[in-house]
């Protein structure tokens, strides 16, 4: 997604682009993760700033491009313990807490908004400004709406292999393409051309597990994550978080696979549910069966009801910037040619913005 919105916004400024990916179509983190928008849990200043802005962006692209499935259906993360409670309302004293749309829900205000919710819980943080796409069909509609402004060409099955001079690469079928500027978009792909071009690159490769179910038969309404969350999302740290720490464990399972709950409906009614965090390398190669049946449990307990059979199991790749505190990575690796990667989990939320500011920056 972010090489694709790179695309995007040269377009939209009148340039001709043509855009090479290593498969026929998009398949690398950006078809596989849950295509939330998320805000509520980003750090603030630079971080918040972008996913702000990308919001904003997602929600006028979604409105020319209906096929990315754009919904402005925020989020809700319900808590069951003092401990978890303190944290949501700690969220509340944040200076951006405005900004971000957060607001405590007792049980009854939380089912108000997604009623599929019939699970336990004492209180919900609601976050208004959080939004979800479509993941698995995102990339073919904007694809669609690029190839429409006549300007755009797509060459996939291709692979950038070698950089040939200022503004041009040679790919693996021995074509040359040559512009104005080359920008590497290379998502979790850091070897080969990427190792030659910046072999000390401060980004890692994360991995993750998800699933998704069949249709779950009435809609949720909103997306939905566990007080897991907090531990993950840098926004929620301070004294409450500490004392969360400290004073309740993850489960096992949980806490062994770096795990928390996001669950958000398709709009073919199933639910998208995770997710693990993996940094040791080598990765595995296989998928363990304890994180779903963890994630699983939870969502059925905020749903009150048992989840509908599960229809695909998949992991994923991600590169993430080692420095977390760093939206993405921008490095000019020859004479018009810049590589941008390791958003990491901010990927899909952030990509609009961070081509923004690549265009704006480089004076496209």
């Amino acid at each position: 997604m972010v090489g694709t919105m790179h695309a995007w916004h040269a377009v939209e400024r009148g340039h001709e682009v043509v855009q090479i990916e290593r498969e026929s179509e998009a398949r690398g983190a950006s078809l596989r993760n849950f295509g939330q928008i998320w805000v509520s849990g980003r750090a603030g200043g630079e971080e918040l700033d972008t996913a702000l802005r990308a919001r904003e962006l997602w929600e006028g692209i979604g409105a020319r491009v209906p096929g990315l499935g754009f919904r402005a259906n925020g989020s809700l993360t319900p808590v069951r313990t003092e401990l978890e409670l303190a944290v949501a309302e700690a969220a509340l004293t944040r200076d951006d807490a405005a900004a971000r749309g957060y607001k405590l829900l007792t049980p009854d205000e939380a089912r108000g908004i997604n009623p599929a919710l019939r699970g336990d819980f004492l209180a919900a943080l609601w976050c208004e400004r959080d939004a979800a796409v479509e993941p698995r069909t995102a990339q073919l509609a904007l694809k669609e709406a690029l190839l429409a402004s006549g300007r755009y060409t797509f060459l996939g099955g291709r692979e950038v292999r070698d950089v040939v001079g200022a503004g041009a690469v040679r790919d693996d079928h021995g074509d040359v393409h040559r512009g104005d500027a080359v920008v590497l978009c290379t998502g979790a792909w850091l070897g080969g051309l990427v190792r030659e071009l910046a072999p000390d690159l401060p980004v890692r490769r994360v991995r993750l597990q998800m699933m998704q179910t069949e249709p779950l038969g009435e809609t949720l309404t909103t997306s939905v994550a566990d007080a897991d969350s907090f531990r993950y999302y840098p926004a929620y740290a301070g004294g409450a978080l500490d004392a969360l720490n400290d004073g309740q464990d993850q489960t096992p399972t949980a806490a062994a696979h770096k795990m928390q709950l996001l669950m958000v409906q398709r709009r073919d009614g199933g639910l998208t549910i995770g997710d693990t965090h993996e940094y040791e390398h080598p990765f595995r190669f296989d998928v363990e069966e304890e994180p779903y049946e963890h994630v699983a449990a939870v969502a059925e307990s905020f749903l009150g009801r048992p989840l509908p059979k599960i229809r695909r199991r998949w992991a994923g790749v991600y590169a993430q910037c080692t420095d977390k505190s760093r939206v993405v990575h921008r490095q000019q690796v020859h004479d018009g040619v810049w590589l941008v990667t390791g958003p990491g989990g901010r990927g899909m939320t952030c990509s609009p913005a961070i081509a923004e500011k690549t265009a704006n920056e480089w004076g496209w």
